[in-house]
């Protein structure tokens, strides 16, 4: 129910997408004159979810989006200041609020481990902390996907993955999740929206519910082969699958393109369902497998003659993980006036932090395999084995490293096929590699 704090004009940029509370710590620094001190923010992940061996970072390009439309337009002001959130001083900094720091990121598509500092932001503290919520929201939503999917990717052994999880999700969020897991490597997605707004491939063809609005099966594929042609995908398994298949191949002849099992157990109904493709003269007719699937039954299917997969709830929910656990700390801030930057860190009993602002470097063995990665408070050189691993995206306030899609989708494969072979197992273990911090702040 809308309270009288309700307003009915929608705001005008990603602002209020955080928490009361990141205006509440503005609002006191400024009264303590604390709120124009340097300060560095770190987001990194004190561990991997779900036991896993590498996570993927996911959520750069749409972090930096939102920065840019980070603003207090008259609408939101006038909201924060009914609802006695911001006082006059706050509503002031708000009105003029433009980040002028700088921002370094793993770069789109890397691999992440246990405290990489994945984000590090630089300004003022008032510039700096009113971003947490947002980083954290996106970033922790985006790469629990794209870590789910990569999983998946790699389950399925280039077998191509279909992205099909808006209808279990918020609808917002099914469009992030269909730009993380085409980064992690999926084929395409079924999401307009996305296809739209990130240029990604679409696809998909029919549900049961177009069978069965036809007189038969018959009746329903003759009317989507006629508005499709023989190329298109059949789902089959409405009534009975053998009879089904037996009907698309009269109707679409040795060209049809696919069909679409949903349901049952799909590793037996796959190999029958090949045998009498290949006997009915449709040797090129392709198998997608959907219903439920995550990365342990895809895994399972390997050896079976199945050409790709759909995946919906499984991946929009991260596969169990929906969030990486990220979090966004004070690392490092000066005193009073122009002073040096010292560390700052959390003693917190189960939730320290290592204080101090923060390098990373990848570190390769002989073979070019990835052996460690190595925190550093210096900036690495890179050569000799080691791959920096933070990017510059955001100078002086100005984004400058804005990429297409397809670089972070390039990136990602390149740099899982970095990894150690281990990496890509699904048993629960340790992260592929270790995180040494040099020197150890402990």
């Amino acid at each position: 129910m809308e309270t009288d704090l309700a307003s009915s004009s929608e705001p005008t940029g990603t602002a209020l997408l955080t928490d009361h509370y990141e205006l509440t710590m503005v609002r006191a620094a400024l009264g303590s004159s604390t709120a124009n001190r340097r300060a560095v923010f770190e987001m990194f992940a004190r561990h991997l979810p779900n036991g896993r061996r590498y996570g993927v970072v996911a959520g750069t390009g749409r972090f930096l989006d939102a920065l840019e439309q980070f603003r207090f337009g008259d609408h939101e002001l006038e909201f924060l200041e009914r609802a006695q959130i911001a006082d006059p001083p706050t509503l002031e900094f708000l009105r003029n609020y433009r980040f002028t720091g700088d921002i370094w990121g793993y770069a789109e598509g890397d691999c992440y481990f246990p405290g990489s500092p994945i984000l590090v932001v630089e300004g003022t503290f008032a510039e700096a902390v009113i971003l947490e919520t947002l980083a954290l929201s996106i970033y922790n939503h985006d790469s629990a996907i794209a870590s789910a999917a990569s999983r998946m990717v790699q389950a399925a052994h280039g077998r191509p993955l279909v992205e099909m999880g808006s209808r279990r999700t918020h609808e917002r969020a099914a469009i992030a999740a269909a730009r993380a897991a085409y980064i992690a490597g999926f084929a395409t997605t079924s999401n307009l929206r996305a296809g739209y707004q990130y240029g990604l491939p679409t696809s998909g063809t029919s549900a049961h519910a177009f069978t069965l609005v036809h007189d038969g099966e018959k009746e329903a594929f003759a009317a989507q082969l006629d508005a499709l042609g023989p190329g298109t995908t059949l789902l089959v398994d409405t009534y009975d699958v053998p009879e089904a298949i037996a009907t698309a191949v009269e109707l679409a002849g040795p060209e049809l393109g696919a069909i679409r099992i949903d349901s049952g157990d799909l590793a037996a109904v796959a190999r029958e369902a090949r045998a009498q493709l290949d006997s009915l003269g449709a040797g090129k007719a392709r198998i997608i497998l959907t219903g439920d699937l995550d990365e342990f039954s895809i895994a399972a299917l390997a050896a079976e003659p199945v050409d790709g997969y759909g995946v919906g709830t499984s991946l929009v929910t991260g596969s169990g993980a929906p969030t990486c656990a990220f979090v966004y700390k004070l690392v490092a801030r000066s005193g009073d006036g122009p002073s040096p930057l010292r560390p700052v860190a959390k003693r917190s009993v189960g939730k320290p932090s290592r204080g101090g602002r923060k390098w990373a470097a990848r570190q390769l063995d002989h073979t070019g395999s990835a052996a460690a990665e190595l925190v550093t408070d210096y900036e690495p050189k890179g050569g000799n084995g080691s791959r920096p691993l933070l990017q510059l995206l955001v100078r002086g306030g100005e984004i400058v490293a804005r990429e297409p899609i397809t670089a972070a989708r390039a990136r990602h494969r390149s740099v899982v096929s970095e990894l150690p072979a281990h990496a890509r197992q699904l048993s629960r273990g340790y992260p592929a590699i270790p995180t040494i911090f040099e020197p150890d702040r402990d």
